[in-house]
């Protein structure tokens, strides 16, 4: 699984997650399963006003199903080798 793939390699660096909910959370990322449940370190929410339960939190994890997005820094992303990746899967499923 490609998207899988993509997120243990950026184990350890900051990530923005925005959820369902519309509550931002911006966070170390330290591990990542299958079904992209995420445990991040050194949390910080955007929107203290509306979530202020969450101000003394400092980890958390999230279930993979209430993520809307997931802001990533383009230096902590190799495009080409995502871009290879992409290839190589699609030409294995026959449909390239």
């Amino acid at each position: 699984m490609l998207i899988f793939s993509v997120f243990e390699t950026l184990t350890d660096q900051q990530v923005t997650m925005e959820l369902k909910n519309n509550l931002l959370i911006t966070g170390v990322l330290k591990s990542v399963d299958q079904f992209l449940n995420t445990h991040l370190d050194s949390i910080n929410v955007l929107g203290e006003a509306r979530h202020p339960h969450m101000m003394v939190v400092q980890n958390c994890f999230i279930h993979g199903s209430v993520v809307s997005y997931v802001q990533l820094l383009a230096e902590h992303v190799d495009t080409q080798l995502l871009k290879d990746a992409t290839q190589r899967e699609v030409a294995a499923q026959g449909k390239w």
